[in-house]
Parts: C-alpha cells; structure tokens; sequence
C-alpha cells in the first residue's frame, strides 16, 4: 500500500513539474536592447537619433535622449536587427543579432557624418560587414564583431581562428591559433588591446611569437574590433603583416548580469552590472580554468596520459565614463599555464593514448602574462577630443627539457630557459574634426622594455650546464605619428599618415 502511495506521489509531482515546464515554454520572452549613439569621429553624443527594430509589426523603436541612449524593451528573444538613423549621418544597420532572456543586449553606435546634406533620399541596399571600426582605414582591414567568433567552423570562440577564415589568410595548424598573412611571418603580427600593444595573448605562448593553443582573450568580454592585413594607418606603424586592434565591452551599467558556462576552452564564471547608475560607470569580469584539468581532477581521462593542459585566466574593466575629468576605464587581462610532457610517466600499457608525448623526452613548458592599463578621454569641444593611455604588461616563459637513456631508462637534464619581458607603454594623442570632410589625428607612443633573457644547455663532459644565452637590459622605443583623413565625396577617402620609429638601443 505504501508502495501505491508513494508511486502515485510521484506521479503527480511529474506531471505538475510537466505542466510548469509547458507552461513556461508557452510563454513569450522578452529582452532589452539599449545603448549609446555617438559621433564616430569627435565621440559626442548624438540627439535624437533614431533606432528602429526591423521587421517589427507594428513597427517599434526609440529615439536617444540628451545623452545619447535608447532603450527598446519588452522585445520577442532570437535573431534580431536595429536600424540607427540620424539627420545627415550614414545609417547603419545591424542585422542577426542574437538576443538571449538572460542578457541585455546593449550597442555602443558609432555614426559618420556626411559631407553633403541635402535633400532626404531613402536608399535600400545592404550593410557591409567588412566596414571597420577604425575609420582611418580604407583598404585591407575588416571590421567583426563577437558573434562572428561563435559562427566560424573551427573558431573555438577565438578571433584568430575565426581570421584565418578570411582570404589571403590560413592557419599553421589545428593545434594552434598563428596565423598566416599574406605568406608573412606569423610573428609579424601586432595585437593590440584598448589602444595598447601587448604581448602574446594566449596560453603557452612563446616569447616573441603571436600565437599559442588557447586564447587568453575572450569573447565574452569582447566588443567589436578590427583586423588589418595591410595598408595600416599612421598609429599602427610597428606591424609588419597585420593588426589585430581589440576593443573590451563595457559592462552592464544598469543591471547586474551573472554568466557560468563550460566549453572546450573551460570552465568559465562572470559578472558585470552597474557600480553607479547615476554616473554610468560599470564593471565587468570573466575567470575561466581549464576543462581538462577539471575533469583529471574528478579522475575522468581524456587519453592524454600526464600530460594535462592547465591553464586560468581572467579579464575585467572598470568604466566611469562621466567625471569632471573626463572618461576612465581600467582593464586588465592575464594568464598562467603549464604542461608537463612526462615521457617517463607514460603509462606503457596504454601506448596509442599518450599523444601528447614526445621520444625520448621529458618536457615542462610554463607561460604567464599580464595586461592592466588605465585609459583618459576627454572631449575638449564638439569637434575635439584626447586619449591618454599607460599600462604595464609582462610575459614569461619558461621551459625544462630533460633527455630519457632508453637502455637504463636515466633521466640526464639537457635544456633550460627563462625569458621575460616587461614593458610599460604610454600613449597620448589628439583627434580633430575640421569639417565634415576632414579630420585629423596625432599622437605619440614610448615604450620603456625590460629583458631578462636566459638559456642553457647541459654539457656532459663538464658536468655542469653551458650558458647560450644571459641578457638582462632596457631599452625605450618612440614612435610619433600623424594622420590626415580626407573624404572627397561619400564614396571616395584618402587617408595619408606619416609614423616614425627610434630605438635608443641602437639609436636607429
């Protein structure tokens, strides 16, 4: 009889739980879209400018109010698209915008003024995807945003996988992000974050080179940026074959949003949410740790024997966009990673899953680094602003190679090294808009490098290591530039700069 009871106790609690579940997937979520429309080249705001959801019946939108926001709530979630139109400003339509119930979906828009204003003409034709952010450009650079990074076949929700999609571009391979330019070295490439130059942003990356297996960068704290694959501007002068210019989103500065997900790259958590509605200013941060790691913790084997990619990194940025003093924001990324490929721990029952081994070696490979930066914007007039920019950023790698004598299974030491670089970067420079067809930028970069460089290799008839390498030194590299953008007509720019270089290390 208690057997009955209890059965029949179930029963109906599964159908209630079933009924919540019909009731609540009939319901229609909804989401908001908001943000901020602001003039592209002198960042003031824009009043009045409209915002239309398309294919909204009836039709549904906002205007921005005087500090330029919009707000449009209570919208159906899925595949979205706004139009932003502003009286004597280029339209710009963004379309297939995903909009999910946890997460508002906030735009910071950017609107280029036209040269002539005329008579109102309604033009139908399609957004171009590729056009960058930076307006400087002109050719070989594309504009993409975080969505695009989740769509590419093989992304992994990294930007530099998502690249070598584009032409005139490929990868190295599968188990690393380096990317091929033009047929240029990958280590050619520049990555720069919130205006400043930094070094490798992935795990396990080497000194000097530009890609690694994982990514530190995120996408999740990612805003729309832009890659160039030649004709850089005047500021971008110390790449050789290409630009990767990364923005960070600002965080949620009306509500507290909470993320926790796991994927291929790890186990991630997140926040972000307002510090003060009254001023706008937000904050935002993401920690991620390994996935494979994670689960060698909870005994579960993937068949890569010792050999356990662990990795962490976090990301985060503080903004008070609205002092006396102007606009602040603080960000910082960092990572640290390790992997130790333990030919002599290999499990020889198991031979075929230890592919991460190597023959008849022993390897430890470590890699850090780290990024904080503070960033000043202040609009001086309508037509005028300035940016300054300092940040510090380090990046060690290290790596313990040890030889394996397979006839008595001795393990001899063979290689070690440990390389470092510091820098701190500072950057300042002024934008002018002249008129409606010309505007100007000018500016200076000083970096001030340290290294610490050394290696060795094990001498066995001296018993003792060689010294290859033992560098500890610092340097400064300059570089002013200046840029002149010129539109003809609306269809027709000329973009002329000049940088200059000077590395007191040589003073060359």
């Amino acid at each position: 009889m208690k057997t009955i009871l209890s059965f029949n106790k179930f029963f109906l609690t599964f159908l209630s739980l079933c009924f919540l579940i019909t009731n609540l997937s009939s319901q229609n979520l909804t989401q908001t879209i908001r943000g901020k429309v602001i003039d592209k080249n002198t960042r003031v705001c824009l009043i009045g400018a409209n915002v239309v959801l398309l294919d909204s019946d009836p039709l549904r939108g906002s205007t921005t109010d005087i500090d330029g926001k919009f707000k449009i709530e209570n919208v159906p979630i899925g595949r979205v698209g706004i139009k932003v139109s502003y009286l004597g400003y280029s339209d710009v339509i963004l379309n297939n915008l995903d909009l999910a119930s946890a997460k508002e979906l906030i735009f910071n828009i950017e609107l280029e003024e036209k040269i002539y204003v005329g008579k109102e003409a309604v033009i139908s034709g399609s957004r171009d995807k590729s056009a960058p952010i930076n307006r400087m450009t002109t050719v070989s650079t594309r504009g993409f945003t975080v969505e695009e990074t989740k769509r590419y076949a093989g992304s992994r929700n990294d930007v530099a996988r998502m690249a070598a999609n584009y032409a005139g571009v490929r990868g190295v391979s599968d188990d690393r992000n380096d990317i091929i330019i033009r047929g240029n070295s990958p280590t050619g490439l520049l990555w720069r974050l919130e205006g400043v130059d930094i070094p490798n942003p992935n795990h396990y990356g080497a000194l000097g080179t530009t890609g690694g297996p994982v990514s530190i960068l995120n996408n999740n704290l990612l805003d729309n940026s832009d890659f160039m694959t030649a004709a850089f501007p005047a500021e971008y002068g110390n790449a050789l074959s290409g630009v990767f210019d990364i923005k960070m989103r600002n965080g949620n500065n009306e509500n507290h949003e909470f993320l926790g997900q796991v994927g291929f790259n790890g186990f991630e958590i997140g926040a972000e949410g307002p510090i003060s509605r009254k001023n706008d200013a937000s904050y935002i941060i993401n920690y991620r740790y390994s996935t494979l790691e994670a689960f060698d913790a909870l005994g579960v084997d993937f068949g890569t024997g010792t050999a356990i990619p662990k990795y962490q990194d976090i990301a985060l940025k503080i903004n008070f966009p609205k002092t006396k003093l102007g606009s602040f924001s603080l960000f910082g990324i960092g990572g640290i990673s390790d992997i130790s490929m333990l030919e002599s721990d290999k499990d020889t029952t198991k031979e075929g899953t230890n592919f991460y081994m190597g023959e008849g070696f022993d390897l430890i490979n470590g890699s850090d680094m780290a990024v904080v930066g503070l960033t000043h914007m202040y609009l001086i007039n309508p037509t005028t602003y300035t940016k300054f920019i300092i940040s510090g950023s380090m990046h060690n790698f290290t790596t313990q190679i040890d030889s394996i004598v397979p006839d008595i299974f001795e393990i001899l030491p063979w290689y070690r090294n440990n390389f470092t670089e510091r820098k701190i970067f500072t950057s300042f420079f002024i934008n002018k808009k002249l008129s409606s067809q010309h505007s100007i930028k000018t500016g200076v970069i000083f970096n001030t490098m340290n290294f610490s460089l050394t290696d060795s290799v094990f001498n066995d008839n001296k018993g003792k290591f060689d010294i290859l390498t033992d560098y500890n030194g610092t340097t400064y590299l300059l570089q002013p530039y200046a840029q002149w953008k010129y539109k003809i007509t609306d269809a027709l720019t000329l973009n002329a700069g000049l940088h200059y270089q000077h590395l007191f290390l040589n003073n060359t």
